[in-house]
């Protein structure tokens, strides 16, 4: 059937050619004098070279099949060297080729053309590439699979998009077909054509094994299941992917057996269900219920600049299997999240959606991240469904609702009467900016612990701007926290400060700026940075270094801290009045007075009297000097007449024999000065400010 398809189009073709050279060796007969003769054997020469050109032009390059699509048929040209490890069967322009497995050279499928019902399928167990050079290609009436392409091929697949072309794909609105285009093994699509897609069963584009993709721009316009779905893990290094219309996640990437592998070198054999993002641009656009912009098994590593945009407004669901509510999510890991670059806008508006979600650790060291959910609380328990649920919900059965939340890392599991805590977030970079408006939303949850050792963040939120179910500790950095019905920051257990800038508002009275569950013991400490609590913060906080707190502090006005040389200018928004009695509010109590902490005795004063300062927290701080946060990372620090060391694992003090030395971690735990271990520490020296020390 292959020599038989292709030698009828070669023949035909052939005898196109014979009929020109014929025309052409007519010209003979205006040769009527024999001194030139030489010309007519030229004009002989040139036919017979048109002729066999003609000839050698019908057969592809070797290791090379090209299909070319026109309306109700296809032609299909095979190289000589790979004819007998192929089988080509054809009906109109449905077009199915079988490898042979003792096939042992890569062929080149190049598919061109147009086709208002046609398909490519291809089986083999030896690795190829597709090529989709100008292909339009529709599946109305399956022949070998509903796929407009299908490669039922277990191994490498590289679809190169051509630069410079369009290809658009459309598979069949009936069928059992994975996805549109569908790759048994692993994809890896590269260049940088164009490629629509359109999935009328399932997925826009699926494949077995991994996909990865280099330079090519891919629209999945239409999906009835995911945008684009793969197991093992899915990299992109740059081109773009347009995703919308789906009926299910954008993106997402499974495990392909039982249990996850550890990442390998180059990814060999790697089944992590890991997503690895270095650049590109990302948009999506899921409007599904409790839909995924971007979901994996695994965990999420971004590094580099890749520009990632996220919407989701799909509202939460009651999931059967697990007996518990689900909601829509922009980008969400069951691992780990890790963030060193890039810029990411993620906004969700149904009811219970969240930006950014892992069951493990969020880690982010660097990046632009922008924020933005306004869905209410979502309630249901299995009859029951509130899209906007306005009650209590201190005593509901935490599976029955979702919240929403800017960010929520971590996992608490509840085990008989007990809890526990895995996961967490770490902040060290980065820019960072939530903003919460519907009904308990969240602006960043950790259900562990929260550790802020640089960076900026800003959060503006309906419920806590920032809660953690474990200890929060901030020891560097830049930090606003807002909350307009509840506590500013949160801690469910101790709170530390050792460094950075720190503003954070509450809400009305019992709310406080800075909380920590005293209820239980825990406390909040202030051992350094610069502290602004409108509010103020937790009876019977621990405050290591100078404080001054005041009652006069009015809503939409400027005020400056001076301490020292330095000075921070804060603009306060409309605070809300009125509420219940108060319970807190530092030391000298009443929570409706502002606290200012900082390492030398600060000042207070009417309006921004700095000049030329650094904008911070979407220009509602400027910063003049020292804030208390930077890292000096020396192990000398000048403290007036006293000089602190480190020497050995131990911190010596000089000039201050019987002043008091108080030491604290970075997790803000008391310790000794010997016997420590290389890190940083927080060191206070009777009652001046508290310094930074580094133990190598």
């Amino acid at each position: 059937m292959l020599k038989s398809v292709f030698l009828l189009n070669f023949y035909a073709d052939m005898l196109t050619c014979m009929m020109v050279a014929m025309l052409i060796l007519q010209t003979e007969n205006y040769f009527l004098i024999k001194r030139i003769n030489f010309m007519k054997r030229t004009v002989f020469l040139i036919g017979i070279l048109f002729l066999v050109i003609c000839g050698f032009s019908q057969t592809p390059g070797d290791n090379t099949v090209e299909v070319v699509y026109s309306g109700t048929t296809a032609t299909v040209a095979v190289a000589d060297n790979v004819t007998q490890y192929l089988t080509v069967t054809q009906q109109g322009a449905h077009v199915s080729i079988a490898q042979s497995d003792s096939l042992a050279s890569e062929i080149t499928y190049k598919l061109s053309g147009t086709s208002a019902d046609g398909e490519f399928y291809m089986s083999g167990s030896y690795k190829a590439t597709l090529e989709l050079n100008g292909l339009t290609l529709t599946n109305v009436t399956p022949v070998y699979s509903g796929a407009a392409v299908h490669v039922q091929n277990g191994k490498r697949i590289n679809v190169k998009v051509i630069t410079g072309t369009t290809n658009t794909l459309v598979d069949a609105a009936g069928g059992s077909q994975k996805g549109c285009l569908y790759v048994k093994g692993h994809a890896e699509f590269k260049q940088q054509g164009t490629l629509n897609v359109v999935g009328n069963v399932k997925h826009g584009i699926k494949a077995g094994e991994y996909i990865s993709i280099k330079n090519a721009t891919i629209n999945v316009t239409s999906a009835v299941g995911d945008g684009i779905s793969c197991n093992q893990y899915f990299l992109m290094e740059s081109g773009t992917l347009n995703i919308s219309g789906t009926a299910d996640d954008g993106i997402q990437c499974d495990l392909e057996g039982d249990t996850a592998t550890a990442i390998t070198a180059d990814h060999e054999d790697e089944d992590s269900g890991n997503m690895y993002i270095s650049g590109g641009t990302i948009i999506v656009n899921c409007t599904a219920i409790a839909a995924k912009g971007i979901k994996c098994a695994g965990d999420i590593y971004i590094t580099g600049e890749p520009v990632i945009t996220v919407t989701t407004s799909g509202k939460g669901t009651w999931d059967e299997d697990d007996l518990e509510t689900k909601a829509a999510c922009g980008m969400s890991a069951d691992g780990d999240i890790n963030i060193s670059g890039g810029t990411f806008n993620l906004t969700s508006t149904g009811s219970g959606g969240k930006g950014l979600k892992c069951d493990d650790v969020l880690t982010v060291s660097g990046g632009d991240i922008t924020i933005a959910t306004s869905g209410g609380l979502y309630y249901n328990n299995g009859t029951t469904e509130n899209t906007n649920y306005t009650g209590n919900t201190d005593h509901i059965n935490s599976d029955y609702y979702s919240s929403p939340k800017g960010i929520k890392a971590g996992l608490k599991t509840q085990v008989g009467n007990s809890y526990t805590y895995s996961g967490g977030l770490v902040i060290s970079g980065g820019n960072i900016k939530v903003t919460t408006t519907g009904r308990n939303g969240e602006g960043i949850e950790s259900k562990n612990t929260l550790n802020i050792m640089g960076g900026e963040v800003y959060v503006n939120a309906y419920d806590d701007g920032v809660n953690s179910a474990q200890n929060l500790t901030i020891t560097d950095g830049y930090v606003y926290s807002r909350s307009n019905n509840n506590d500013g920051m949160d801690a469910n257990g101790n709170f530390y400060i050792n460094g950075g800038l720190v503003y954070a508002i509450g809400a009305r009275s019992p709310e406080l700026a800075i909380d920590a569950n005293s209820e239980e013991g825990k406390k909040v400490y202030v051992n350094g940075g610069v502290v602004i609590a409108v509010r103020g913060i937790e009876n019977g906080s621990s405050i290591n270094q100078p404080y001054i707190q005041s009652s006069s502090v009015s809503g939409n006005s400027w005020y400056t801290v001076t301490y020292g040389d330095n000075a921070v200018a804060f603009y306060t928004p409309t605070i809300n009045t009125g509420g219940g009695p108060g319970g807190g509010g530092g030391p000298g109590g009443g929570n409706s007075s502002t606290l200012i902490s900082a390492p030398l005795t600060p000042s207070l004063a009417n309006g921004n009297t700095i000049s030329g300062g650094t904008p911070h927290f979407e220009a509602n701080c400027y910063v003049s000097g020292d804030d208390g946060g930077d890292d000096t990372g020396i192990d000398d620090l000048d403290m007036e007449d006293v000089t602190i060391k480190s020497l050995n694992g131990n911190i010596i003090v000089e000039g201050c024999e019987d002043c008091a030395v108080i030491i604290f971690n970075m997790e803000g735990r008391r310790v000794g000065d010997s016997g420590l271990a290389p890190g940083v520490y927080i060191v206070k020296v009777g009652d001046r400010p508290a310094r930074k020390v580094v133990v190598n």
